[in-house]
């Protein structure tokens, strides 16, 4: 996002700054279309009719396809005006990119919320009970996508369809100040990046240690999962939000250092397209770690190993650790009941010893 006059255009991703990628981006977003808007149908539909008891953990991966189809959906459009221009008027041009931002930001507090999840079903087994309520996961939802829409309402005044070379784009951002695009800017990278990805680094870092020494598997592979999801989520997004916190230097140092801030300007610009094109290769990759993952349950065409996947999920959270702690309780059960056993023994072999002390047959009678 390029700092502008007041009233001016600030243009995310300039074509006329990166013609000669023009090509290779919508290369990138056909074949993100074509692989990601299927792969996310398939995991919807397979959470929907297959599997009948979902956990927390599948809930919200349904919810994440969701959020990342809808973003692919939008693809078709964005290719259409990279390679003419934009035909379908400025409030269809703010609605697809509240629409997009909307599910970014679900995307990464999903992701947030599946983790933290993850973090105490692993450690804290016990405390994990409380989660299992449904009515509790319903109403984090309700908040999660209230929260992305409303953090979304900036782009609705600031984003519009601009002017390039008598072609119309809606790749702009129009800021009255440097005060409003600065709120802006960090807004969007504060909440949207650096908050919930430093709670997962948090929560992956507390578990490391943990998932090597799990030992149920199916706990194992299903933490692992989740974080490579979390890590390629981090990779397609973090040089979006560089471009952003360049932004925010440029800000900052335009005044002062003119000549250091074109420079950085012209970075961004540059950088911006392939910055661009990998927020939609974020809503594509799960769907592939999903198959990845699936690959070694699959054993018959009738049960699909994705279809596997999900139930052995379903069936190992979020009271992963319940299973732990049910050994654990069981353990516990049969540890106390031994005691008894113990205890009862030795209170029967007291009671036989006094009744012979107290009783003077034997020699006397034998006399």
């Amino acid at each position: 996002m390029n700092h502008s006059d007041e009233a001016s255009l600030s243009a995310e991703m300039a074509p006329e700054e990166f013609d000669g990628g023009t090509g290779v981006v919508c290369a990138i977003l056909g074949l993100s279309f074509l692989i990601g808007a299927p792969g996310n149908l398939l995991v919807i539909w397979t959470i929907l009719k297959h599997v009948k008891q979902r956990s927390h953990t599948v809930v919200l991966i349904l919810h994440l396809a969701v959020a990342d189809l809808v973003v692919l959906i939008t693809l078709p459009l964005w290719i259409y005006s990279l390679a003419h221009s934009w035909v379908f008027g400025e409030a269809c041009c703010k609605a697809m990119v509240f629409l997009i931002q909307a599910c970014m930001y679900s995307s990464v507090f999903l992701l947030t919320l599946m983790s933290v999840e993850r973090f105490v079903a692993v450690r804290y087994p016990f405390i994990s009970a409380v989660w299992k309520r449904k009515q509790a996961l319903n109403k984090l939802l309700l908040a999660l996508w209230i929260a992305a829409f409303l953090f979304s309402i900036p782009i609705i005044p600031t984003q519009v369809v601009g002017d390039d070379s008598g072609e119309e784009h809606c790749l702009y951002r129009s800021y009255t100040s440097k005060t409003q695009e600065l709120v802006c800017v960090l807004l969007e990278t504060i909440v949207g990046y650096i908050l919930p990805f430093s709670i997962l680094v948090v929560c992956y870092g507390c578990l490391c240690s943990r998932i090597i020494q799990m030992t149920f598997r199916a706990k194992r592979k299903s933490t692992v999962l989740i974080a490579s999801i979390v890590v390629a989520f981090a990779i397609c997004w973090t040089p979006y939000h560089i471009g952003n916190i360049l932004s925010v230097i440029i800000l900052a140092t335009e005044d002062s250092f003119k000549e250091a801030a074109e420079k950085l300007e012209s970075v961004r610009s540059t950088t911006a397209f392939i910055a661009g094109a990998m927020v939609f290769i974020s809503s594509t990759v799960n769907p592939v770690l999903y198959m990845f993952a699936a690959h070694s349950f699959r054993n018959s065409l009738r049960d699909t190993g994705i279809q596997k996947l999900f139930r052995h999920i379903s069936s190992t959270s979020p009271g992963e650790g319940n299973r732990e702690v049910s050994f654990v309780s069981k353990r516990h059960s049969s540890q106390i009941s031994n005691s008894r056993c113990t205890t009862e023994s030795i209170d029967q072999m007291d009671i036989l010893i006094k009744m012979c002390e107290n009783n003077p047959t034997t020699d006397t009678e034998m006399a």
